[in-house]
């Protein structure tokens, strides 16, 4: 409600920019100022600042308006995954065996089955083939049957989104999803030749080398690499283009898919440690009667969650949805699950928020919305958690890490600021804490639709906004 000694000015700042609602409050100039230089219709942007101790709103432009707020939206799937699993959850990958091992030899087939660890690194699946070794299995005469039923089969093409399904934001969530499913291709050139060096290396990947070293600098037309799958086989690549020799080239993708993947840098990393297999590859449940051989655990929850905010990674912020639809409604886990059991969380915390639609809970969705009123409450209830600090650790700090690393270095005061941001084509969207310079801490949402807001117009719009606060 706008007090009616306010409303003069509330309705000349309303005037001030086409299409704007009624604020709360007075849109400051410099805001005013930034949102029209950048050529955005005030109506494409809504801003909230509040006080999370006292409710109070500084700043409130479109609030209740449903918007895209790309990534912004992992604070809810991060915070609501930390309420319900708490900062020590942990995932377990298990393996089993079909037949007893009898002097290091498994007559028998191996299972290992998916918990759904969002971070299975590549140094961390070494360390579970390792596991098993130091279990005394030696040689595996049997299959390798991978058990991925945690999570409902998914008909899903990582093309899908963008048609970019190699680049590793596109990656999907899988119970047996290791290192993110990506792979570095580095070319050396030595002799004339080109060589490339894959790390990790599935065993299973078939690698078509028809690089052409070139000599002379590097230019756009240099170092650049070409990919194609052979056929349909995704573990067959053909890598093409021209380097040079004074030209390091490399380049991070996914590749294959995540069973395939998990398969052959198995097979990789077995070889290595002395390990023999000459089985196969098999996909299905665990068979009735195995015998647990070795359990290996992720890191905990509050360790995870820094690395789906602050590098803003979309598969595990997945996997993390999918957890909760599997803890609270049991295997197999599926989106829609994932949404209801959120969306019951919501309802302990009673936050109402009728305009939300989650999707998948990453913020790599055309149809995720939000009202920046909503986001707002939302980070309220965090700083008022016994999580708080889990949370708040969790996202990117001003001018120091993650995807805020290169902005607010000037201020001086970078713990000030502690924000997730998000972009997609045509969103641009920042939503956090800041603590003013006064002390007080406060709650900043911007969250921006229109074409060209993930560019650097809605960045600028998004750091004037984030500075009028922490001048508060």
């Amino acid at each position: 409600m706008i007090p009616p000694s306010a409303r003069p000015l509330a309705l000349i700042a309303a005037l001030s920019l086409p299409g704007l609602a009624l604020a709360a409050a007075p849109i400051p100039a410099r805001i005013s100022q930034a949102i029209h230089s950048q050529g955005f219709p005030a109506g494409a942007v809504s801003i909230v600042v509040q006080d999370p101790r006292s409710g109070e709103t500084l700043l409130s432009l479109n609030p209740s308006e449903p918007r895209s707020p790309a990534s912004t939206i992992k604070v809810l799937t991060t915070f609501a995954a930390l309420s319900q699993l708490g900062p020590t959850y942990h995932w377990t990958t298990r393996a089993w065996t079909t037949a007893p091992v009898v002097d290091g030899r498994l007559a028998g087939d191996l299972v290992i089955e998916g918990g759904g660890d969002p971070f299975m690194s590549a140094e961390r699946w070494w360390r579970f083939a390792q596991e098993l070794r130091d279990r005394g299995l030696r040689r595996i005469e049997g299959d390798l049957i991978l058990d991925r039923t945690l999570y409902a089969t998914q008909d899903l093409d990582p093309d899908q989104f963008d048609g970019h399904g190699y680049r590793t934001y596109n990656v999907l969530p899988d119970p047996l999803l290791v290192n993110l499913q990506a792979a570095e291709f580095r070319v050396r050139v030595s002799g004339g030749l080109a060589e490339v060096v894959v790390e990790p290396a599935p065993a299973n990947l078939q690698l078509d080398n028809a690089l052409r070293v070139t000599q002379g600098r590097c230019t756009g037309s240099t170092g650049a690499l070409s990919f194609a799958n052979v056929g349909d086989d995704p573990a067959h690549i053909a890598i093409s283009g021209h380097v040079s020799a004074n030209c390091p080239s490399y380049e991070r993708r996914a590749i294959m898919r995540a069973p395939e993947f998990a398969f052959g840098t198995f097979l990789t990393y077995w070889r290595q440690l002395g390990g023999e297999f000459s089985g196969r590859l098999k996909l299905a449940p665990r068979p009735g009667g195995a015998t647990l051989l070795a359990e290996y655990q992720s890191l905990t929850l509050a360790e995870i969650i820094p690395l789906v905010n602050k590098h803003s990674s979309n598969a595990m912020a997945r996997m993390l949805l999918l957890t909760m639809a599997a803890e609270r409604y049991g295997p197999p886990a599926t989106v829609a699950n994932g949404e209801r059991a959120l969306q019951a969380w919501l309802e302990t915390q009673g936050l109402h928020f009728p305009e939300l639609v989650l999707d998948n809970g990453s913020g790599l969705s055309r149809s995720t919305r939000i009202s920046a009123q909503s986001m707002a409450r939302l980070l309220d209830v965090a700083w008022q958690s016994r999580y708080w600090p889990e949370i708040a650790a969790s996202v990117p700090l001003g001018g120091q890490d993650g995807t805020l690393r290169h902005r607010f270095v000037d201020l001086g005061a970078e713990a000030r600021i502690r924000m997730k941001t998000g972009h997609l084509e045509g969103v641009g969207a920042i939503a956090g804490w800041v603590t003013a310079r006064s002390g007080r801490p406060l709650s900043v949402v911007v969250l921006i639709n229109h074409p060209g807001a993930q560019y650097g117009g809605g960045e600028a719009v998004i750091d004037t906004v984030v500075r009028w606060a922490v001048d508060r």
